[in-house]
């Protein structure tokens, strides 16, 4: 039986590893954590009882993943909680705008908006299965589901400002349209910045935004149980650096990287050519996010009851708001009404925090490798759009990009994405090779490789169909 290893336990390196195993190689995986799971884990991070994800919360993309789905997950116990709703974003009027699962909600919701809704969604809910075939993978190929492709492709490539202004006419639609947008980590006047927007408003109305029952642990739990039935291994607390890497001959063996393009190159860096080597070193990080999670005596204080629909809550005020604080962070500055990304998984999973109490996740995107406390204007948002909330407050863990990265040495600068969406690493993630490197039998996984970030396994499962297509190690 031929052998490969797979440096890094997300949910990329164990895809990897699945596809791998199941064409009859033995594999393992090797992670520098105690814990196996990267950006999947699930952490007590505050007080005893209160679970708290360390990175990922909720998984639009996960649930819609065409590789998760062929996956017996849930006889490895991964099960799926929705919310009422998937999404809200309280208003300073006192109300919500909502992002329903049905169609015929959103029609209510968003009235004279709703049929410029529909049009651009409505694509991507009927041929789902084969846009994220297409969708979740490199750029740059030749599309089997051309038109459907050429029909997304005429509305991502615009900005989200021109989208939200020449489609919508009310401003809570377009506030929300910003707030999916902001996902990109890009400024909303920037080519690219609409499409992020487009793919989670139609995940919304084709399989949700849920969280595992659990914690995200329960992803990372299942991924583990599948590949382990396929005769598959995982090793913990075994941080791979050049001199390991070396030393079990992985010069002749197939091994794919979990990691970033830096971490690569230092655990690889002989094996690669110079040329090669260089272009990993000009490989750019994104936006990093200042991240803190909270144990709470009681639910979040919404002034708007709506909020408590929705497990995923975006804090950000209007459209303009919004497009003022992504563009501050991508001019390297700090704003004071930060875009809040929140989840409140307790209200619908009682399993994250004891009775009666409450788990509360929240982040704002900061300029990467940012030394700043943000911490306060955070607060500052939710308390705009939930008076009380810090009374509320029982722990906090702050986890600043220098905290993120040291819990997981893939998060450099803080950056969760993979790498800065610029059109060249949009293009081309992270080279026109995408998977492939410079040395024959080494290929990169991560999310640095297209599509991008994300938990749905898609970057780990395309690395490892290459890998088997360019080597020997076949069935």
């Amino acid at each position: 039986m031929k052998r490969a290893y797979v440096i890094g336990s997300g949910p990329n390196g164990l895809s990897a590893a699945i596809v791998l195993a199941q064409a009859g190689i033995d594999v393992e995986v090797f992670e520098a954590e105690e814990i196996p799971g990267g950006g999947a884990r699930t952490l007590p991070l505050t007080l005893p009882g209160f679970q708290h994800d360390f990175g990922s919360a909720v998984y639009p993309m996960a649930a819609g993943s065409p590789f998760f789905l062929t996956l017996p997950l849930g006889e490895h116990g991964l099960g799926w909680i929705h919310g009422e709703a998937p999404l809200a974003h309280p208003l300073d009027d006192g109300t919500a705008v909502m992002l329903e699962h049905d169609l015929a909600d959103q029609d209510r919701e968003f009235g004279l908006d709703a049929r410029a809704w529909r049009n651009l969604v409505t694509p991507l809910i009927d041929h789902w299965d084969q846009f994220t075939q297409e969708a979740l993978g490199p750029v740059v190929h030749l599309p089997h589901h051309p038109f459907l492709m050429a029909r997304f492709g005429m509305v991502a490539f615009q900005s989200a400002r021109r989208i939200a202004t020449h489609h919508f006419t009310h401003p809570r639609v377009r506030a929300l349209f910003a707030g999916l947008a902001a996902h990109s980590f890009l400024s909303l006047d920037d080519t690219l910045s609409s499409a992020i927007a487009l793919v989670l408003g139609a995940a919304a109305h084709k399989v949700g935004w849920p969280v595992p029952h659990g914690g995200s642990q329960a992803i990372t739990r299942a991924l583990i149980g599948h590949l382990q039935s396929l005769g598959g291994k995982v090793h913990t607390s075994r941080r791979i650096d050049a001199q390991a890497f070396h030393q079990w001959n992985a010069r002749d063996a197939l091994t794919l990287f979990d990691t970033s393009p830096r971490q690569f190159v230092a655990i690889a860096d002989d094996c690669l050519t110079p040329g090669f080597r260089m272009l990993m070193e000009r490989f750019k990080p994104g936006p990093g996010v200042f991240k803190v999670d909270y144990a709470l005596s009681q639910s979040v204080p919404w002034q708007a009851a709506e909020c408590r629909r929705a497990i995923t809550v975006h804090l950000g005020g209007s459209f303009d708001e919004i497009a003022d604080a992504e563009s501050a962070v991508m001019k390297g500055h700090h704003p004071e009404r930060p875009f809040v990304l929140a989840a409140q998984p307790s209200l619908f999973d009682p399993t994250r925090a004891p009775q009666g109490q409450h788990t509360f996740w929240a982040y704002c995107h900061v300029p990467n490798g940012s030394t700043m406390d943000m911490t306060a204007r955070i607060e500052a948002q939710i308390e705009r759009f939930a008076p009380g909330f810090c009374d509320c407050i029982m722990a906090r863990h702050v986890s600043t990009p220098a905290i993120l990265e040291r819990m997981n040495a893939n998060l450099l600068g803080g950056d969760i994405s993979g790498g800065a969406m610029t059109m060249g690493q949009f293009l081309f993630r992270p080279t026109a090779l995408t998977y492939e490197t410079s040395a024959s039998n080494l290929f990169l996984c991560s999310s640095s490789t297209a599509p991008g970030g994300g938990v749905h396994g898609m970057c780990g499962f395309r690395a490892a169909k290459v890998a088997l297509r360019r080597t020997r190690f076949r069935k």
